[in-house]
């Protein structure tokens, strides 16, 4: 099986989105995904001409749309966990208004719910109550998503970032409980960095529930600049026909955006070359 490869677009933020998109298609990827806040503050803000200029620019250059991730960036000061109601409230309808862009963008997106300053405890709530204003809000934009044909993946962040959902196991058990298509998960290299088994062994324990990958270096670089071996992953990826996208996200733009486009992707198609056939 040939996996598919996307990029997150931030490297290209300043680009003009159609030259981003044509040197993403250069580099050799067949998938965009895209933080919000490099299209606008709000997605609201993002009118329907805009809106479909993007898709047809996206399929004009031989791109899909993948989806959505960074959810929260932009605009400032929401959250979905703390203990002010009215805020959780305006920050949810903001999670609704990305399912809409993300429906609007391309069929099949899926939206990486990461956004770790923002889902975290505050106001002096205890990690499980404000855990469970997480799942009840997820809980609540479900339905849209899934008339929207939209996937919203609860990702695991370590320790370091973020106190709500920090295992792959929480966020699976969140998907468990709320029991909607519309919700799963992800697994990516650089957030499961406190995982106490191999992340083969969590690929193959969650595969059920895994919709996305993103790919990157433990530190965030991108993919060939660390000693990170893919193999194992890739390999259990392929022996249990992943057909979703393998998506980089770095966070080290230093490079430029085309220099670390091409070089994660020739070495993801040198470690993918590698395993056995």
């Amino acid at each position: 099986m040939e996996f598919r490869h996307s990029i997150c677009n931030e490297a290209f933020e300043k680009w003009p989105f159609g030259d981003a998109c044509r040197a993403i298609r250069k580099a050799g990827y067949t998938g965009i995904e895209i933080a919000p806040f490099t299209l606008a503050e709000r997605p609201r803000d993002v009118t329907a001409a805009q809106r479909a200029e993007y898709r047809d620019v996206i399929g004009s250059e031989g791109l899909s749309f993948v989806g959505l991730h960074w959810l929260m960036v932009s605009p400032k000061g929401l959250h979905v966990t703390g203990p002010d109601a009215n805020l959780r409230r305006e920050s949810w309808e903001h999670i609704r208004d990305l399912i809409d862009l993300c429906a609007d963008l391309g069929p099949d997106g899926v939206m990486v719910f990461g956004s770790p300053k923002q889902r975290g405890t505050s106001g002096g709530l205890t990690r499980e109550q404000a855990t469970r204003n997480y799942v009840d809000g997820l809980a609540g934009v479900a339905p849209h998503a899934a008339s929207r044909g939209v996937k919203v993946l609860v990702e695991a962040l370590p320790k370091e970032q973020c106190d709500v959902v920090q295992t792959l196991e929480e966020a699976a058990a969140i998907v468990r409980e709320i029991g909607s298509p519309a919700v799963q998960t992800m697994f990516d290299v650089h957030n499961a960095i406190d995982e106490a088994e191999p992340h083969a062994a969590l690929v193959d324990r969650y595969f059920g529930v895994i919709r996305h990958v993103h790919v990157n270096e433990l530190d965030g670089r991108h993919c060939g600049t660390g000693s990170y071996d893919f193999k194992p992953v890739f390999e259990m990826l392929r022996r249990r026909n992943y057909q979703g996208w393998i998506s980089l996200e770095a966070f080290d733009f230093t490079p430029g955006a085309e220099t670390l486009a091409n070089e994660s992707l020739r070495y993801l198609e040198n470690q993918i070359e590698q395993l056995p056939s």
